[in-house]
This record gives structure tokens, C-alpha cells and sequence, in this order.
């Protein structure tokens, strides 16, 4: 008996065996993301390492409302001072006392520099930009994960931002003072005080990437000399995004700054800014994190249109070479950035350009992926478009009527279908009657 029990269990485990594969790692190519990790938690980090293991003690000095008039430029630089002392906010047990006391001068110095006349004397420059330095120049802490995304996970935010949000607002509201001098600031605030504050700006929390873009814009607006480097600088940042690392976290901020610098260049545009756009931020279509940053990289394009119709056609000419060819949601960034130029184009320029462009047009509309189709249909929904496609129908109807006439047949999606047959009839009796026997025995050929 014991050796039947034996045997059926024997038995039992060679048929389990048979039927479970050994554990092998699985891989899928195709696999996302979001779909191998679980999302991540909201986490916190710091890049403060530089408390030396002891308490921090800060002397408390009397609020300055509370001192006359003559002694509180004086006790203003005292509490400058004070506020260097950087304290580690990883550990959430150390300094209390100091912290809560930091963080109340650091309030105190917001209001005083915000209503306070005549502390801005030429000692107090060093000072301030000592202590601004010594809060937001430091090394980005790594992402906590290897595979981070911007746009699936998670930014790991600065856990010193109690502090770091008060110094930013200080500083604000320093260079927005009305007795602020940039002649007397550029001593301090310079090349190298601009580069330390370009490299904050791959920082990943968002909050103190909006504080930064304030910053620039205010010292870009106050320091002339400093202006060109600026530019250089952020230049230097996209093409080293571009070419080499694909990841730079504050790539739409400073987009942003330059959507407002681009607006006020005088005309002629140098030449300078016109390879800007053409090296740099036309380039800066092909980076797979496009969607975090198109809105303001379009916005950017078309200010430089406005500014020169003449850049049109090496515009639409680079946007036609990047042009996505596997990935439907970048086709559709495409499809509603050219409709944006296609808003403030001139009609000269049109003519250069919508040889190649419908032709790109046209796979779109037949494109089996529906969103690219209906986003390209609904140009027809444009007046100022659709003005311009009557005036060159002759050019423009031999390229786009094959496609269009198949797809009012054929498409798969039948709301693309429905599109084509409620909105677009008039597109095709419109074309029909402005052209001549010959064009239309060409079109049909094309059938």
C-alpha cells in the first residue's frame, strides 16, 4: 500500500511538470509602460546635502518693523545672512525649531521687499544674490526610476520647497522693485549666475520650473547685455536635447520665454534668429516627447511667420522632411500645427508651398488611422483655408480629389464618411465648376 501512495504521488508530479513550463523571463517588445510598472506614487526628494550631521542654531533677531527706519537696512543683510544656512528636509525630524524660524524670516523678507522703500542699497546686492545663490544653486537630485516618463509618471518634487518657493517669490519680487538697479546688479548677476539657472531648469518638479521662467524673463528683460547669452545658451540646451539626451525637463517653459522674446525682435530679422528656427526649432519636431511641448513649440513657429512671411517656405519644407510616418498621435500635432500657419499665411507664400503640402494633405485624409483622417478633413471647416484652396483650386484639386472621392466611398470609419459627405459636397461642386474639361480628364485618369 505505502508503494502505490508513492507511486500516484510520483505520477502526480511528472504530469504537473509535463504541463507547466519551466519559468522563463517573458518579453514583450510592445509592452507599455504603464502597463509593466504600476504607477507611481507622488514622491518626494532633495538634493540639499549639505548640513554638516549637527544642529543648525540661528540667532532670533527682531522683526523689522519693529526697529527704526535707519536700523533696518542693517538688519535687512542680517537677515540675508541668516537665511544661507540650507537645511536638510529629508530628514523630517531635524531642526524643527530652525525651520519653522527660516521659513518665517524668509516670509518677512517677501513683505518687506514688496512695500519697503530705501533698502536697496548697494551693500544689500551682494547679499541678496548670496543668499538666493546658496538656496537654489545645487545639484538635481536624480529620478528616483531608471525608466522615468514624463509623461505617464509621477515628477519626484523638492522636498525643500517650503523654503525654495519663499526664496524664489523673494527674489521676484527683488528684481521687480522699483529702485532695483541693473547697472548696479550686473556685477553679481551674470553669465555665470544665468548658466547655474538654465541647469535648475531639468528640474522635476513643476512648480519651481514656473518660478524659473518668471526669473529669466525678468533678467532677460532687465539685463540688455545679457540678452544674446541667453538666447545662446537655450540654444545650446535643444540642440544637446535634440542630438544627444532627448530628455530635458523644462524644454516647454523655455519655449514659453521664447514665444515672448521672439515677439519683440526687430525687423529685419537677423540672422541669428532665422537659423534659430531653422537649426534648432524646427528640429525639435522629431524628439519622441513632442506632446509635452508642442503647444508652445507651434506657438513659437508661428510668431516667427508672423513676424517674416518670407520664412513660410523653409518652414512648411522642414515640417513636410520631419514629418512622422509611424505615429498617428504626432501626425495629428502636425496636421493642427499647419493649420495654425496655414491662419496667418499670405497668399504668395500659400502658392510656394501647396504643391507639397497637399500632397501630404492627401495621405492624411486617406490615412486608415481615422483621427489623422477627420484632423485633416476638418480643414475644410476653415474659411480663410478653404478661401485659398478656391483661389489655386486647378493646382490643388488634381492632388486631392482622388483620395477624397475614395475614402466618400470606402473609408472604414463611416463617421469619416459621414464627415466627408455632410461637410464637403460644396468642396466638390465648388472645384468642379472652376475647372476646365482638360483638368478634369486628368483627374479622372487618376482614378
Amino acid at each position: 500500500m505505502c508503494f502505490l501512495i508513492h507511486l500516484a504521488l510520483f505520477s502526480r508530479a511528472m504530469s504537473s511538470a509535463a504541463t507547466t513550463p519551466p519559468s522563463v523571463d517573458k518579453v514583450d517588445g510592445f509592452s507599455r509602460k504603464s502597463v509593466r510598472k504600476a504607477k507611481q506614487k507622488r514622491s518626494q526628494s532633495s538634493s540639499q546635502f549639505r548640513s554638516q550631521g549637527k544642529p543648525i542654531e540661528l540667532t532670533p533677531l527682531p522683526l523689522l518693523k519693529d526697529v527704526s527706519a535707519q536700523e533696518q537696512p542693517e538688519l535687512f543683510l542680517k537677515k540675508l545672512q541668516q537665511c544661507c544656512a540650507v537645511f536638510d528636509f529629508m530628514d523630517t525630524l531635524s531642526d524643527l525649531k530652525m525651520k519653522e524660524y527660516k521659513r518665517s524670516t524668509l516670509n518677512e523678507l517677501v513683505d518687506y521687499v514688496t512695500v519697503s522703500r530705501g533698502y536697496l542699497t548697494e551693500q544689500a546686492y551682494p547679499e541678496v544674490v548670496k543668499m538666493v545663490s546658496y538656496n537654489i544653486f545645487r545639484t538635481l537630485p536624480p529620478s528616483d526610476s531608471n525608466e522615468f516618463d514624463p509623461e505617464e509618471d509621477e515628477p519626484t518634487l523638492e522636498a525643500s520647497w517650503p523654503h525654495l518657493q519663499l526664496v524664489y517669490e523673494f527674489f521676484i519680487r527683488f528684481l521687480e522693485s522699483q529702485e532695483f538697479q541693473p547697472s548696479i546688479a550686473k556685477k553679481y548677476i551674470d553669465q555665470k549666475f544665468v548658466l547655474q539657472l538654465l541647469e535648475l531648469f531639468d528640474s522635476e518638479d513643476p512648480r519651481e520650473r514656473d518660478y524659473l521662467k518668471t526669473v529669466l524673463h525678468r533678467i532677460y528683460g532687465k539685463f540688455l547685455g545679457l540678452r544674446a547669452f541667453i538666447r545662446k545658451q537655450i540654444n545650446n540646451i535643444f540642440l544637446r536635447f535634440v542630438y544627444e539626451t532627448e530628455h530635458f525637463n523644462g524644454v516647454a517653459e523655455l519655449l514659453e520665454i521664447l514665444g515672448s522674446i521672439i515677439n519683440g525682435f526687430a525687423l529685419p530679422l537677423k540672422a541669428e534668429h532665422k537659423q534659430f528656427l531653422v537649426k534648432v526649432l524646427i528640429p525639435l519636431h522629431t524628439v519622441r516627447s513632442l506632446s509635452l511641448f508642442h503647444a508652445q513649440l507651434a506657438y513659437c513657429i508661428v510668431q516667427f511667420l508672423e513676424k517674416d512671411p518670407a520664412l513660410t517656405e523653409p518652414v512648411i519644407g522642414g515640417l513636410l522632411k520631419f514629418w512622422p510616418k509611424t505615429c498617428s498621435q504626432k501626425e495629428v500635432m502636425f496636421l493642427g500645427e499647419l493649420e495654425e500657419i496655414l491662419d496667418v499665411i499670405e497668399p504668395t507664400q500659400f502658392v510656394k508651398i501647396q504643391d507639397p503640402l497637399f500632397k501630404q494633405i492627401s495621405k492624411c485624409v486617406s490615412s486608415p488611422h481615422f483621427q489623422v483622417a477627420e484632423r485633416a478633413l476638418y480643414y475644410w471647416n476653415n474659411e480663410y483655408i478653404m478661401s485659398l484652396i478656391e483661389e489655386n483650386s486647378n493646382v490643388i484639386l488634381p492632388i486631392m480629389f482622388t483620395s477624397l472621392y475614395r475614402i466618400s466611398k470606402e473609408h472604414w470609419n463611416p463617421f469619416i464618411e459621414l464627415l466627408l459627405s455632410q461637410s464637403h459636397s460644396l468642396f466638390f461642386l465648388q472645384f468642379s465648376l472652376s475647372l476646365s474639361q482638360v483638368t478634369w480628364w486628368k483627374t479622372l485618369k487618376m482614378l
